[in-house]
């Protein structure tokens, strides 16, 4: 008997980015907001990372509301309906369930069943990985349009108290439509981790050590005291924490080679960039990043963070989306986008701006 032959979709030359949608929680919470928890100032906090405001979502909003406002505004200024999506994928590390997915909720919440679904954790890296992954289902076949979001609700996953990280961080989404172009919207990726780091940035318990605790304290609660149980829960819940010097450091040095990976793979310059948005870490970050790449003072540099905060997953699209708003010039010119973080991991690429 001879082998079947099997038939393979045909493959897409080019991808781009098509629309590019943003949700920001209506709660800013400011710098003399943050001083109440934690030994600092607003001149401190400024000075240090930048950062004036950040934005907050209320208990009621979810991950999945934010990043469904997103994905509605993008998918509006692509022109493409929910049901024409031939896949979902969502960066997040806030989605409160491990399982269903967010991007599954999502697929639901704005019509795109039963296209796939799933999630991305990969923190700050989070969305340029998205990207890398839609890019590639398109230009495979796989599917003619993707959804990429990018949503962090942080607040959830701090401790106010505490000040290595949680007066940087904020909540919001952003997301983009990827589909096919007629010409390179989206250049070759760049991207990876570094395991080796794993405890530069991360969580101060897993979710099994709350499970653990709460079995073992009932089991010696002798005295039925519940609510010393709960207290005691609660200040084991996991909340984020962060050795700020490794982190700059890693950021500044190694992030600068990796952008300028991404600038190679593209065959282009730095001078020939419309626009530079690396993840909204650290202001000092971001101007250091771009001294080390030798941006060009004719290139537009996203600071969304002194309004925004450090948003992780959201932080590129957002920053890409105020950017876009405030310069509609930039409309096809390139960027250059860099996401760095928890992990640690690490994704750049270049791309034509929608």
């Amino acid at each position: 008997m001879s082998t079947p032959t099997l038939q393979q979709n045909p493959l897409r030359e080019f991808t781009r980015i098509l629309g590019v949608g943003a949700y920001r929680p209506n709660v800013i919470v400011t710098n003399d907001d943050v001083c109440q928890w934690i030994d600092s100032s607003d001149e401190w906090i400024r000075q240090r990372t930048g950062i004036v405001t950040r934005h907050r979502a209320p208990r009621e909003v979810s991950v999945v509301d934010m990043a469904a406002g997103a994905a509605m505004e993008a998918l509006a200024k692509a022109g493409i309906d929910a049901s024409q999506l031939g896949a979902i994928i969502v960066s997040t590390v806030t989605h409160p369930y491990a399982t269903p997915s967010a991007a599954s909720l999502l697929a639901e919440r704005i019509g795109a069943t039963p296209a796939p679904a799933f999630d991305v954790s990969a923190a700050c890296a989070g969305y340029c990985y998205g990207v890398a992954q839609g890019d590639a289902l398109v230009r495979a076949g796989t599917a003619d349009y993707v959804l990429v979001v990018g949503v962090e609700k942080l607040s959830d996953v701090i401790d106010n108290h505490e000040r290595t990280i949680s007066f940087l961080l904020g909540d919001g989404a952003g997301a983009v439509v990827i589909g096919p172009g007629e010409r390179a919207g989206i250049g070759p990726s760049v991207w990876g981790s570094d395991g080796s780091r794993w405890d530069a940035i991360g969580m101060t318990h897993s979710q099994t050590a709350i499970r653990d605790f709460s079995i073992s304290a009932m089991k010696e609660d002798d005295d039925g005291d519940l609510a010393a149980v709960g207290e005691a829960h609660a200040n084991l819940w996991p909340t984020l924490r962060q050795d700020g010097q490794t982190v700059f450091r890693w950021a500044v040095w190694e992030m600068a080679k990796v952008a300028k990976q991404a600038l190679d793979a593209a065959g282009i310059t730095a001078d020939q960039l419309s626009a530079f948005v690396p993840h909204q870490a650290n202001m000092r970050i971001i101007d250091e990043l771009a001294k080390q790449l030798k941006i060009p003072d004719c290139v537009l540099i996203a600071r969304d963070i002194e309004d925004a905060g450090n948003t992780s997953a959201a932080s590129i699209p957002l920053a890409t989306h105020r950017l876009l708003r405030e310069n509609p010039g930039l409309s096809g010119g390139l960027s250059l986008q860099i996401g760095f973080g928890a992990g640690l991991v690490f994704g750049a690429q270049v791309v034509e701006l929608p």
